[in-house]
C-alpha cells in the first residue's frame, strides 16, 4: 500500500469511509466488522466516521461505536489506524440532515466521540458542513479550542470552500491539516479546493469518490474512458477511478465507502494501479 500525510501522519493512500454501514440500508453488524476487519489486513489506516453516520434519533454515533468494536476485536495490530470522526451535523431521525456549528455543540460532540471511541484523544477531527446560522469562525474557533486542550491531535474542516479553507488556516494558526469535500468523476466542483490544498500541502480527503462510475459500462456515458482504461488492465472501474484521484495530486487521499469486505478489497488495490500519462488525460478530459 502506498502512504500519504495528513499532518504529521502517515496513512494509506487509500481510506475506509464507514457511513453506509450506519445509515439507511444498512447491513447487519456482523458484515460492517468484516468490512473493516478486511480493510485493515489490506492496509488500510485510515478510518473515516461521524457521529452523524446513523439511521434512528436515537443512535447517535452508531458508525463511531461500531469501529470502536472493530478495531478492539482485531486481531492484528491496529494502533497505526487514524480514526478521523466529524462533528458539526445532526441526524434527528426523519431520515433528514440539520446542522449545529455552535461552539459549544462542536466541543460536547467531540467529548461524546471520545467516549465512543474510548480515546484520550482524537486522532483527526473535523467540522462536518459549514451552518448559516453560526460564524464560520466560531466553529473553527472550537476546532482550536480543543487542539489547545489536547482533545484532538489535529483539526480539519469538511464541505469547505477556498475562503473558508484559508479562513480555517488562519484561525487554526496554521495547523489546518485535511479538507474533507465531495469530489469525484461526476462531482468536479471542488477543483479550485483541490488547488488551494496542493498549495498549502493540506490533505485533500475526497468524500463519495466513485461518484458516475456506476454508469461506467453504459453505451454513451461520460464515464465509459474509465470502463475502457479498466478492460485495458483488467481492473475494475472502481479502481481505474480511484487511481486517477490519486494521480491528481500528492495530497489526495480518497475515502471510498464501503460495507462489504470484497468492495474494500477492490478499491485498496487502486493504490497500486499506476495509469499513464496519456490514460490520465483521457480521463480527465471525459469527465471535464
Amino acid at each position: 500500500m502506498q502512504s500519504r500525510r495528513i499532518g504529521a501522519v502517515e496513512v494509506s493512500a487509500i481510506g475506509l469511509g464507514g457511513m453506509p454501514m450506519s445509515i439507511e440500508g444498512r447491513p447487519e453488524e456482523a458484515r460492517s466488522v468484516a468490512t473493516i476487519h478486511a480493510a485493515l489486513d489490506a492496509g488500510v489506516t485510515l478510518i473515516d466516521t461521524a457521529d452523524a453516520y446513523h439511521w434512528h434519533a436515537d443512535e447517535v454515533g452508531h458508525n463511531e461505536s461500531l469501529i470502536a468494536k472493530a478495531l478492539a476485536s482485531y486481531g492484528g495490530d491496529s494502533d497505526g489506524v487514524l480514526v478521523a470522526t466529524k462533528g458539526g451535523h445532526l441526524r434527528p431521525g426523519d431520515g433528514s440532515w440539520t446542522l449545529d456549528g455552535r461552539p459549544e455543540h462542536i466541543k460536547a460532540a467531540c467529548e461524546a466521540s471520545l467516549r465512543r471511541l474510548g480515546v484520550e484523544a482524537i486522532g483527526l477531527y473535523q467540522f462536518h458542513r459549514p451552518d448559516p446560522a453560526v460564524p464560520y469562525e466560531e466553529s473553527v474557533g472550537a476546532l482550536a479550542e480543543l487542539l489547545d486542550a489536547g482533545k484532538i491531535r489535529m483539526a480539519g474542516i469538511s464541505n469547505a470552500s477556498q475562503d473558508r479553507i484559508r479562513l480555517s488556516q488562519e484561525i487554526l494558526g496554521g495547523r489546518l491539516v485535511s479538507v474533507q469535500n465531495q469530489f469525484s468523476p461526476a462531482h468536479r466542483s471542488s477543483e479550485p479546493e483541490l488547488a488551494l490544498c496542493d498549495e498549502l500541502g493540506v490533505a485533500f480527503l475526497p468524500w463519495s469518490p466513485l461518484g458516475g462510475i456506476a454508469r461506467a459500462g453504459e453505451l454513451g456515458s461520460s464515464y465509459g474512458e474509465f470502463a475502457k482504461v479498466a478492460a485495458a488492465h483488467g481492473v475494475s472501474p472502481q479502481q481505474v477511478c480511484l487511481a486517477w484521484l490519486l494521480a491528481l495530486s500528492p495530497v489526495v487521499v480518497p475515502i471510498p465507502g464501503s460495507s462489504r469486505p470484497e468492495t474494500i478489497r477492490d478499491s485498496v488495490a487502486a493504490a497500486e494501479l499506476t495509469l499513464d500519462a496519456d490514460e490520465i488525460a483521457r480521463l480527465s478530459a471525459a469527465v471535464r
